[in-house]
């Protein structure tokens, strides 16, 4: 019985913390994706109001600074986010969290 309770000892905490780490690399690559599809998604809608088979100057700088504000707000907020999460967390003794 005693083997069971030393079972993996300090290996199962790290394979907890592999699989931590993987789950939360894979939430970065969400949110990257995430943040692509939307910027491609709004700032194309904005930018160029009639498809063609290339973009003129005006339609290019416009997505380039559409690009680089939602880039902007994204940081921002996700910033925000994980600002409040943390600060909630230590104002719940550390428990739960990321």
């Amino acid at each position: 019985m005693s083997d069971y309770g030393n079972y993996g000892g300090g290996s199962m905490e790290a394979k907890k913390q592999q699989v931590m780490d993987q789950v939360r690399s894979e939430l970065a690559l969400a949110n990257a994706q995430e943040l692509i599809n939307k910027i491609n998604e709004k700032c194309f809608a904005k930018c160029v109001p009639k498809p063609g088979s290339s973009l003129d100057s005006s339609e290019q700088a416009c997505l380039s600074k559409c690009m680089d504000r939602y880039m902007e707000a994204w940081n921002i907020v996700s910033r925000t986010y994980i600002n409040r999460v943390q600060r909630e967390s230590q104002n719940m003794g550390g428990a739960g969290g990321f």
